[in-house]
């Protein structure tokens, strides 16, 4: 099936555009700067699968404001994305991917839920977002997301691959795969702990417990991020599956947490 990004032809791929009636157009709006914002998604292979992890805060500039923005998103049978960046745009990414999502379902030979073969697996998936981040960058117009998307790729016949996925693709259409991946201050924070604890052969808990750290790790120290998180996984045999929001348990009884920072004789940072 196509994936084009100009309308028309068998199958148009692209984000609407603006409606024009009665010889009226509205004028050329680009988002300057995002607004509604989450913070970092991590993303890590196991042996099995594909887990991702994020928190459930959208800030609106610094303040806390939504509580409940869930940002690991469900594509299909065998595909998650999760993103930071600007709300908004997310919803938009989800909505596009989604939609192609249901053609495919649509105008496959079968619409059983256990013949996915028509389904697109991740890796097309992180493919067709790259070329939609750059065409959106072209027109000076981005996505304001770092998207990480996660599952499995697919074998010649159309059936899934035993082999896992996880690439990210950033607002000017930058994209790469990795075993380990976060955006944010994710980056900066929490890959270097993934780094250091990572291992190919480790297990479906090991996993989950290296990402709660991290995401803890996070809360303590990015005032974008918030101790309640979703953790979701991807699996050959289950599919996706996509935790409800938890709270993490934090520990403030740290000597550089309590001791005062601001005495005579201090630099007053951390």
């Amino acid at each position: 099936m196509s994936l084009s990004l100009q309308s028309g032809g068998t199958s148009s791929r692209a984000l609407p555009h603006p409606s024009t009636s009665s010889g009226l157009t509205a004028p050329a709006e680009a988002t300057t700067r995002p607004i509604t914002t989450g913070t970092s998604v991590l993303g890590v292979k196991y042996n099995g699968g594909v887990m991702l992890a994020a928190d459930t805060l959208c800030s609106y500039g610094s303040l806390a404001k939504y509580k409940n923005a869930r940002r690991l998103l469900p594509i299909n049978s065998r595909t998650l994305v999760g993103a930071s960046g600007e709300y908004s745009d997310l919803q938009s990414i989800s909505d596009l991917l989604r939609r192609n999502a249901l053609e495919d379902r649509c105008t496959a030979d079968s619409l059983y839920e256990e013949e996915t073969e028509s389904e697109e697996c991740a890796k097309e998936v992180w493919s067709y977002l790259r070329a939609v981040m750059y065409n959106r960058r072209n027109k000076m117009n981005p996505l304001w997301n770092d998207v990480v998307v996660a599952g499995f790729k697919q074998d010649a016949d159309g059936t899934t691959s035993d082999e896992p996925f996880l690439g990210i693709v950033d607002k000017i259409g930058t994209a790469y795969e990795d075993d380990i991946l976060a955006t944010g201050f994710g980056s900066y924070l929490a890959l270097p702990l993934l780094r250091e604890k990572y291992s190919a052969n480790m297990e479906e808990g090991e996993a989950r417990a290296l990402l709660e750290d991290c995401l803890r790790i996070l809360f303590y120290r990015d005032c974008r991020a918030l101790n309640r998180v979703q953790i979701a996984k991807v699996t050959k045999e289950s599919g996706v599956l996509v935790s409800e929001p938890y709270e993490l348990d934090t520990h403030w009884e740290f000597k550089g947490f309590i001791t005062n920072k601001g005495e005579m004789g201090t630099d007053g940072g951390w």
